[in-house]
């Protein structure tokens, strides 16, 4: 549904036998302090491990082209679908459906969902954003047989996501320091997601990850 492999460090907490659990002298009184240092560190641990889950889910996702490059995913999710618009010409992004516009996102046309799709789904992505994933948009139990969108209109039955902002619905990009490549990627899934509206990106990305099962991508630039 890296958001390339791209993610943030993560510092990890000593360990429960690092830093003050080495005392060397022994005359030392060590027990309270190791017993309760190894409470500390192993509280920290789960902290760093809980978050460390998160980040493995992510990358586990971006690990498959979900929202990131092509390198991997010709062998998870073919690359079959086709993905246009006419509003796109070439390939950039009219200021009309940035933030400098009316926030409604541009119309999409795609063709080519395999057999066996039972929804589609839309994400839009920034690949230039210095933190990422930063996603502006996720649509999804999009109709099988639904061919595209139209300007500013969700198809009947279709739900969205919380984006990164936090809201659920289509977040006009605002392109600074430079060129922005945005990704408007269209899946075919093999199961309808059941997913509210305003359900967290989280769930909904990993959602799409498992029930992918082709894809295809328009890509864009825009400028500040």
């Amino acid at each position: 549904m890296s958001l390339d492999a791209n993610t943030p460090a993560i510092r990890m907490a000593p360990g429960p036998h690092g830093g003050q659990d080495r005392v060397p002298s022994a005359n030392v009184s060590r027990a309270p302090q190791r017993r309760g240092y190894r409470g500390a560190g192993r509280r920290a641990w789960r902290h760093v491990w809980a978050w460390a889950a998160v980040m493995s889910a992510l990358t586990l996702v971006s690990g498959c082209g979900l929202v990131g490059g092509a390198t991997n995913i010709s062998a998870d999710v073919p690359n079959q679908m086709t993905v246009t618009s006419q509003v796109f010409n070439p390939h950039l992004f009219p200021s009309a459906y940035t933030c400098d516009g009316a926030g409604h996102h541009p119309s999409l046309h795609w063709s080519g969902a395999p057999q066996g799709t039972k929804s589609l789904a839309l994400l839009v992505d920034d690949a230039s954003a210095p933190i990422r994933p930063y996603i502006y948009w996720i649509l999804f139990d999009i109709g099988s047989q639904t061919t595209g969108i139209q300007a500013g209109q969700v198809p009947p039955g279709a739900r969205q996501a919380d984006n990164s902002k936090g809201t659920d619905r289509y977040n006009p990009p605002c392109p600074v320091n430079g060129r922005h490549t945005y990704r408007f990627t269209v899946y075919a899934l093999s199961r309808t997601l059941s997913l509210p509206n305003g359900v967290a990106l989280k769930t909904a990305w990993n959602d799409i990850a498992q029930a992918a099962i082709a894809r295809g991508r328009l890509q864009t630039t825009a400028t500040p």
